[in-house]
C-alpha cells in the first residue's frame, strides 16, 4: 500500500519551486567540487556558500508554500550530501590537508562520512526532534566553516597549518554526529509581524558583513560552531542545579516530615 501510495503521488508531480531551489543548490556544489579539484579554492568557497543560500531558501519556500514532501525531504538530503559533505571534504583536502598524507585524506573522509550519517539521522528522526535544536552540528554549517575559513585565508594571503585544519577537521566530524545541540532559528515565522527595530538590525548586519565579507563570514560561522558546545555547557549546568535543588526540597520535606511525626509522637 505504501509503494502504491508514493508511485501516486510521483505521479501526480512534485513542486516545482522548492526543487527548483534544491537542483540550483545541487549545481552550486558540484561546482565547488569541480572547482576545488581544479585549485580555484576561493571559488569553490563562494560556490559552497550560494549552495548554502539555495539550501536556506528551498526549505523556507516549502513552508511559505506549504509544499513539504516526502520526495522534497529525499531529494534534499541527497543534494545536501553532495554541497555540504562531499564539496566542502575535497575542499579542505586539497586546500590546507594534502601535506598531511594519509592522515589528511582521513580527516578529509571523515568529514564525508559524518556528514551522511548526520543526514541520515535528521531524517529518521525529523518527526520528534525538537525545532528550536539541531541535534548535532548542521552539515551546511560545517561548510560554511571550511568556505569562510578559505575566504579568511585567501584575504589575509595566509597559507592554511595543516595539522591545525586536520584537528578542524576532526572536531567538526564529531561534533554532527554528537548530542550536541545547535540552534536552528526554524521556530521564526516569517509570516509573522516583526517590530520596526527588526528590519534596522537586518540591514546593519548586511552592512557588517558587506563590509569585509572575508573576515565577518568566517567570524560569524566560527561563532555559531562555539555556541553549540557553550550551549551544551550551560544547559547541562542548569539542569544540575535544577536536579539539586529539587533533591534538597525532596529532602527538606521528608525531614519536615520526620520531624512532624516525632512532634506527635512526643505529644
Amino acid at each position: 500500500m505504501k509503494k502504491a501510495s508514493t508511485a501516486i503521488n510521483m505521479r501526480r508531480g512534485i513542486y516545482i519551486l522548492p526543487s527548483l531551489f534544491t537542483i540550483m543548490g545541487l549545481f552550486a556544489g558540484f561546482y565547488a567540487l569541480i572547482a576545488a579539484i581544479q585549485g580555484k579554492y576561493e571559488l569553490a568557497a563562494w560556490t559552497i556558500i550560494a549552495a548554502a543560500v539555495f539550501d536556506m531558501l528551498d526549505g523556507r519556500v516549502a513552508r511559505l508554500l506549504n509544499a513539504e514532501t516526502a520526495f522534497g525531504a529525499e531529494l534534499d538530503s541527497l543534494c545536501d550530501m553532495t554541497s555540504f559533505g562531499i564539496a566542502p571534504a575535497v575542499l579542505i583536502y586539497l586546500w590546507a590537508l594534502t601535506p598531511l598524507g594519509k592522515l589528511g585524506w582521513l580527516a578529509a573522509f571523515l568529514i564525508a562520512a559524518c556528514s551522511a550519517l548526520r543526514l541520515a539521522r535528521f531524517n529518521t528522526q525529523m518527526a520528534i526532534q525538537d525545532k528550536k535544536y539541531f541535534q548535532g552540528l548542521p552539515t551546511p554549517a560545517t561548510a560554511l566553516l571550511i568556505a569562510s575559513a578559505v575566504l579568511f585565508h585567501e584575504k589575509g594571503n595566509m597559507d592554511p597549518i595543516s595539522w591545525l585544519w586536520g584537528a578542524i577537521a576532526v572536531f567538526l566530524a564529531w561534533l554532527m554526529i554528537s548530542g550536541v545541540r545547535f540552534m536552528s532559528g526554524k521556530d521564526v515565522d516569517l509570516k509573522e509581524k516583526r517590530s520596526f527595530t527588526v528590519v534596522v538590525v537586518m540591514m546593519i548586519a548586511i552592512v557588517l558583513v558587506m563590509t569585509d565579507p572575508y573576515r565577518i563570514l568566517f567570524a560569524v560561522f566560527m561563532a555559531y560552531i562555539l555556541h553549540g558546545p557553550m550551549l551544551s555547557v550551560w544547559q547541562n549546568q542548569k539542569a544540575q542545579r535544577c536536579r539539586l535543588a529539587r533533591r534538597k526540597a525532596r529532602k527538606k520535606k521528608e525531614k519536615n516530615t520526620v520531624d512532624q511525626g516525632n512532634h506527635q509522637n512526643d505529644n
